[in-house]
C-alpha cells in the first residue's frame, strides 16, 4: 500500500465496499455519537466520512483529533445504511471504519480562523494566515478555476498558432502609465534596473525579430494604489502580440479566446455574441465611463437645448459659458419622489450640489410631470424632454449640468446605482463592449500635455495628424470592457521611428531622450520593422468575473493587503546595513 493513500477523499463508491484502503487529508469535522466518533476527513478533491468505534485499537489516539489535524488513516469500507446515505457527497454512499491512524501534522494552540463552515473573518486575518483561508471551500474552488482558466487560454492561444516566449522580469524603466517597482543594481552602484509594468517593449521587439504571433501567462508589476478590483503591487495578464495586423484583426482574434473561456467557466450565464464598438466619446456621453456595463440599459444624453432660455436660471445661466452642457439619466420606474430624493442624496453624497429631477405621473388630465424642475422650465420643455427620453409614466430623469469632466464621473455612478436599484440590470450576463478611438493625449491642468494611453500606439492619421493640436489626436488604442470592468487594454503599435520621435515630442520627450530611454526598439525599428498589434487581458480579472465576486483578492493565492501588505510574509521589511552598504544606498528618514 502507498505510504500516504491508496485513493483521494473523493475516490471511494459502494464498488469499493469491503476493501481495506488509506486515506491522508485534515479533520474537516468531527462529530461524538455516543461513544462513536464520526469525522469528515478533507483533501483537496473531496470529503469521506470515517468513524471510528471503541473496538478500534486507536480509538484513544482518535479521540484527541481536533479540527485542521492533518491524519492518514487505513480503514474498511463500508456501505452506509440507506436512510443514511448522502447523495450530496460522491462519497455518500459509503464510510470507513478507522483500524490504524497516525498524525501526520497536529494543531497547536486554537485555529485562528476555522475552515469548516461559512464564517466571515476580517481580510486582515485571512491574509495572515493566507494557508487556513486557502483551505476553505470557496477558495479552493477559485484557486482550481484560476489554473483551468489559465489553462485553457493557453490551449487555445497555441489552437490558433501563438507561440509562448517568456520576457525578462529584470529590465528598465517604461513609462507605461504607472510607478515602477525599481531594483538597485550591486554590480553597478548608483544604479536601477525596474520590474516590468507590462513587457511592452520586449513584444514589440519579438515581432521586429518575425516570431509573428506571441503570447504569454506574463507577470507584470506596478506601484499602485489598491482597489477591490486591481492588485497595488503585481497581477498577472494575457499578453500577446501580432505581426501584420490592423485594430480589427486583433479584435477578431482575441473574442474567439474570451468568448470561449467564459462560455467554458460562465456556470450558464448568458455570454453575449455581438460586441459592439464604442467610441471613447460615446462611451463617456452614454455611460460616463471608458468601462461600461451593458447589462444595464440606460443611456444618458445631452438635453441642453431644453434648458436654453429657461426658467430654470441655474441650467440657463451655466449653459451661457463654453465648454458647458446638460446630460440626462434615464430612469424607467423611478418614478416616485422617495426615490428620486434618493438619488439627489447620492449626488450630495458624491461631492456635487445634487441632481435635477422630473418624475412622471397619473394626473388629473392624463400624465402628469412633477418636481422642481418641471415646474421651472413649463410642460412644453418638458414633454419634449420626455419624448426625447422615450420616458412615460411611472418613469424618471436625472439631471447633471456643468463642463462633462467635472460631472460625469458621478453621472457613471449615478447610471450604476439607478440600474441596480430599479432592477434593470441583467444578471447572469456577460456583456462585452470594445471601446475605441481613444484619445492620444490629455492636458493637466497646467496645461501640460502627456500620453493618455499607451506611449507606443500609432496614431491615427500617421505623421500628418501629429501636427494638428495634439489633443484632436486620436490612436488606434482600444479596451475591452466586461460588466464594468476592464477587461482587455491594447493598440496597434507604432512602428516607424520618424512618427514616435514626433508623438514623443509632443508629450515632452525629445529625441535624445527617446533614443536613451527606448534605444533598443527605436533601433530595431530601423531595420524592417512590420506593422504589428496586440493587447493584453487581466487574468485576475477573468477570473474575479467568473467566480462571481467583486474583491480581485479572493482569486489572488497570496495577495497584498489595501496597504500594499504582505501581512503572512511580513514585507515590506526594512533592509539591513550590510544589505544596503553592499547596494551604495542609504535610507532617509520621513517625517
Amino acid at each position: 500500500m502507498h505510504a500516504y493513500r491508496s485513493h483521494t477523499c473523493a475516490a471511494l463508491t459502494a464498488a469499493n465496499v469491503g476493501d481495506t484502503v488509506r486515506l491522508s487529508g485534515w479533520v474537516h469535522r468531527r462529530r461524538d455519537h455516543g461513544g462513536v466518533i464520526f469525522i469528515d476527513l478533507r483533501d483537496h478533491f473531496g470529503i469521506t466520512q470515517v468513524l471510528c468505534d471503541p473496538d478500534s485499537p486507536v480509538f484513544a489516539e482518535v479521540e484527541k483529533l481536533r479540527s485542521e489535524y492533518c491524519i492518514r488513516i487505513d480503514g474498511v469500507v463500508k456501505a452506509r445504511d440507506p436512510e443514511l446515505v448522502n447523495p450530496k457527497l460522491p462519497t455518500g454512499e459509503i464510510e470507513v471504519f478507522i483500524r490504524d491512524m497516525e498524525v501526520l501534522g497536529p494543531v497547536k494552540g486554537d485555529l485562528p480562523l476555522q475552515v469548516f463552515g461559512d464564517q466571515d473573518y476580517p481580510e486582515e486575518t485571512r491574509l495572515t494566515y493566507r494557508y487556513l483561508d486557502l483551505r476553505r471551500e470557496k477558495m479552493q474552488a477559485n484557486m482550481t478555476l484560476r489554473s483551468d482558466v489559465v489553462a485553457s487560454i493557453r490551449k487555445r492561444m497555441w489552437d490558433i498558432d501563438f507561440r509562448e516566449f517568456q520576457t525578462p522580469i529584470i529590465t528598465a524603466s517604461s513609462p507605461e502609465g504607472a510607478r515602477d517597482f525599481l531594483v538597485p543594481s550591486r554590480l553597478h552602484p548608483g544604479k536601477f534596473y525596474a520590474l516590468p509594468q507590462a513587457p511592452q517593449q520586449f513584444k514589440q521587439l519579438l515581432m521586429v525579430s518575425g516570431f509573428d504571433r506571441y503570447f504569454q501567462i506574463a507577470p507584470c508589476f506596478r506601484d499602485e494604489d489598491p482597489r477591490a478590483d486591481r492588485s497595488p503591487t503585481d497581477f498577472y495578464q494575457l499578453d500577446l502580440e501580432m505581426s501584420f495586423v490592423e485594430q480589427q484583426d486583433v479584435f477578431d482574434t482575441v473574442e474567439p479566446v474570451l468568448r470561449g473561456v467564459f462560455e467554458e467557466f460562465g456556470r450558464g450565464a448568458t455570454v453575449d455574441q455581438n460586441w459592439p464598438q464604442i467610441s471613447y466619446a460615446d462611451a463617456a456621453l452614454w455611460y460616463g465611463t471608458d468601462k461600461p456595463d451593458l447589462r444595464n440599459p440606460i443611456k444618458m444624453q445631452v438635453v441642453s437645448d431644453h434648458f436654453r432660455g429657461s426658467g430654470f436660471a441655474i441650467f440657463a445661466n451655466l449653459l451661457e459659458k463654453e465648454g458647458t452642457e446638460v446630460r440626462a439619466i434615464p430612469a424607467p420606474k423611478g418614478g416616485s419622489r422617495k426615490f428620486c430624493d434618493r438619488m439627489n442624496k447620492f449626488a450630495q453624497e458624491q461631492g456635487l450640489p445634487g441632481m435635477g429631477y422630473i418624475f412622471w405621473r397619473d394626473g388629473d388630465d392624463g400624465m402628469d410631470a412633477a418636481g422642481p424642475l418641471a415646474k421651472n422650465i413649463g410642460p412644453e420643455r418638458t414633454e419634449a424632454i420626455r419624448q426625447q427620453l422615450g420616458l412615460g409614466t411611472g418613469d424618471a430623469a436625472f439631471f447633471l449640468a456643468g463642463k462633462p469632466a467635472e460631472f460625469e464621473g458621478v453621472a457613471g455612478r449615478a447610471r450604476v446605482v439607478i440600474g441596480d436599484e430599479l432592477e434593470l440590470t441583467e444578471q447572469n450576463r456577460f456583456a462585452f463592449a470594445w471601446i475605441v478611438d481613444f484619445p492620444m493625449y490629455e492636458a493637466d491642468d497646467d496645461g501640460k500635455i502627456d500620453f493618455s494611453h499607451n506611449p507606443f500606439s500609432m496614431p491615427q492619421g500617421g505623421l500628418e495628424a501629429l501636427e494638428g493640436n495634439p489633443l484632436d489626436v486620436l490612436g488606434y488604442q482600444y479596451d475591452l470592457a466586461c460588466n464594468g470592468y476592464e477587461l482587455v487594454s491594447g493598440a496597434i503599435r507604432n512602428h516607424k521611428p520618424e512618427i514616435m520621435f514626433k508623438a514623443f515630442e509632443l508629450a515632452g520627450y525629445g529625441e535624445d531622450e527617446v533614443r536613451k530611454r527606448f534605444g533598443g526598439m527605436v533601433n530595431a525599428f530601423q531595420y524592417g520593422a512590420p506593422p504589428h498589434g496586440g493587447c493584453a487581458a487581466g487574468i485576475d480579472r477573468i477570473v474575479m468575473l467568473l467566480a462571481g465576486t467583486s474583491n480581485i483578492r479572493e482569486v489572488i493565492l497570496f495577495p497584498m493587503n489595501q496597504r500594499a501588505e504582505d501581512l503572512m510574509m511580513s514585507a515590506p521589511s526594512d533592509p539591513t546595513s550590510d544589505q544596503l552598504m553592499e547596494l551604495g544606498l542609504r535610507v532617509i528618514p520621513q517625517d
